[in-house]
């Protein structure tokens, strides 16, 4: 009994089921690096409709579903509003910026850009009573594990970038700035409103994601009888199924349980986890090793993890 009540102090259940929930949502965010790799002959842009048109049609039946059991939970105006307007940040308006950045930049600066989410949100959302000495460990092993990640990427920023470099870097810290503002929004938002849940407030994300992939849609897709003329088509069906009910979905109802139950520092920090992930499924898929510094980079990635745990708890 002391033993278990030494546990209960020292790793709150609270804490530990968001750590367990961040990661989870890195693990589903990480299919989104080999999504491309599967449905090769389809755009970054129509992954991304048909990701989040899955997503808001999955939601819209959990929705209904809701509704003819006689327990749904539907939002007002002004929730509607917020659900609508935090989508745009961190759903699609995000991955519209971050496709138009690699369009204009190529893939390497852009996604190195991006990767410094995690660092922004746990400067960004320290808790008033932490103090800055104890989050520097995890600050320096998380930026020197970027700092090699852009080693090993260098040569595709040279070799591989777009004709409009600086544009494409403008587009890349807009998007880093919306999820940056969404990770923080999202969880002030959750902590304001304690009776609606994270899987009813991951539907109304999902429904107006929809509603944005949409929009997206009218204004840059393609139509329909092109896509499926295209060879592998059931193949970017099945993509942008797993990745908008796993990687956007799923993945949302376990980042609004981390954001409830962790300060967004920490919650931040575990936004690492989607890249370790997402290394992993590309090599698995790639059938090679990565390369020595990409493990010594994961590797600090993961310290970074467990020092902001450490400092937190």
């Amino acid at each position: 009994m002391a033993v278990d009540a030494v546990r209960r102090s020292v790793w709150p259940a609270g804490m530990v089921t968001g750590i367990l929930a961040g990661l989870g949502a890195g693990a589903f965010w990480g299919m989104t690096f080999v999504a491309p790799l599967i449905a090769p002959a389809f755009s970054s842009v129509e992954l991304t409709v048909g990701r989040y048109l899955a997503c808001g049609l999955f939601s819209l039946l959990l929705m209904l579903w809701a509704l003819r059991r006689g327990n749904a939970q539907w939002p007002t105006w002004r929730q509607a509003g917020a659900a609508l307007w935090l989508s745009l940040l961190g759903y699609t308006g995000y991955y519209l910026l971050l496709v138009l950045a690699i369009d204009a930049a190529g893939a390497a600066l852009p996604v190195l850009i991006i990767g410094t989410i995690p660092l922004w949100i746990m400067l960004l959302g320290k808790p008033h009573g932490l103090r800055w000495p104890a989050l520097v460990p995890g600050l320096l092993l998380t930026a020197s594990g970027l700092l090699l990640m852009m080693r090993v990427t260098a040569h595709e920023a040279e070799g591989g970038a777009g004709p409009d470099l600086w544009l494409g870097v403008i587009y890349a810290v807009l998007a880093m700035a919306a999820w940056t503002a969404f990770g923080l929004l999202n969880a002030r938002w959750l902590g304001r409103h304690p009776e609606v849940n994270s899987t009813v407030w991951a539907n109304w994300l999902g429904v107006a994601a929809g509603v944005g992939a949409l929009f997206i849609w009218a204004v840059a897709g393609s139509d329909v009888a092109s896509l499926v003329q295209r060879p592998g088509f059931g193949a970017f069906v099945l993509v942008c199924a797993v990745t908008g009910i796993g990687a956007a979905w799923v993945a949302s109802v376990l980042w609004n349980m981390a954001s409830r139950r962790l300060s967004p520092s920490l919650a931040g920090q575990l936004i690492v986890s989607e890249t370790v992930f997402g290394l992993l499924y590309t090599f698995v898929w790639s059938g090679h090793w990565p390369a020595a510094l990409q493990w010594v980079a994961c590797g600090l990635f993961l310290l970074g993890i467990l020092a902001s745990i450490n400092a937190h708890r």
